[in-house]
């Protein structure tokens, strides 16, 4: 029986979980360096200033991002909440933050409530392709997106690999600017924020439910 893509993902970040840990490159990215100014480029989908809002961390793995949020004295105003596939990364993050609500969800399978958060991010979660054809990646994060963006009242962000490099590999995702914008607002909104400018190969995208300006 073919594997369908998030068991493909949940199956190589736990292999890397198993390797590392709870560490940056237990959730593949190559050190922490790195993996903060993700975080950093994530939250900007965030309104400035804004206090008490719900924040969705798909695929929050073993909880890191609390770590960040915790760091910058964020966590306080942010009601966070995660999901993920990988029951050993949750037992991590509920062991790490016993009191936040971490469960584990297939958004496809059992979809989140219509309009029950105010924003969501998806960071990594849509980086890596391995052996999942090109195409069918595609139709993946469209279908997931729109899943995710349903659920969000505000906007949510993902990132995915940039197709302005020297080379790209094929075990992750590229995906060029032209045609993730087209899909991305067809499928959900045409307010949308590509961000490129933090030095890595990868590009993050936010996506309003209405104009930023």
């Amino acid at each position: 029986m073919k594997a369908m893509p998030a068991e493909v993902l949940m199956a190589h970040y736990e292999n890397c979980f198993k390797a590392h840990g709870r560490t940056p490159k237990g959730v593949d990215w190559p050190n922490s360096a790195d993996l903060e100014k993700r975080f950093e480029i994530m939250l900007g989908v965030l309104p400035p200033g804004r206090q008490s809002l719900s924040l969705l961390d798909l695929g929050c793995g073993p909880g890191l991002l609390v770590d960040h949020l915790d760091r910058t004295g964020r966590l306080r105003d942010i009601a966070y909440h995660g999901i993920d596939l990988s029951e050993p990364m949750l037992a991590s993050a509920r062991e790490h933050w016993p009191g936040l609500d971490f469960q584990k969800r297939d958004v496809l399978l059992n979809p989140l409530p219509t309009a029950s958060i105010d924003y969501a991010i998806l960071n990594g979660v849509l980086t890596e392709r391995r052996s999942i054809p090109l195409p069918e990646m595609k139709e993946y994060a469209i279908e997931l997106l729109s899943h995710v963006f349903d659920a969000a009242r505000e906007g949510i962000a993902f990132n995915v690999m940039s197709k302005v490099v020297d080379w790209e590999r094929d075990d992750l995702f590229h995906w060029g600017f032209d045609e993730m914008v087209s899909a991305v607002s067809k499928a959900l909104s045409r307010h949308v924020v590509i961000r490129a400018d933090y030095g890595l190969y990868e590009y993050t995208v936010y996506v309003y439910r209405q104009p930023r300006i």
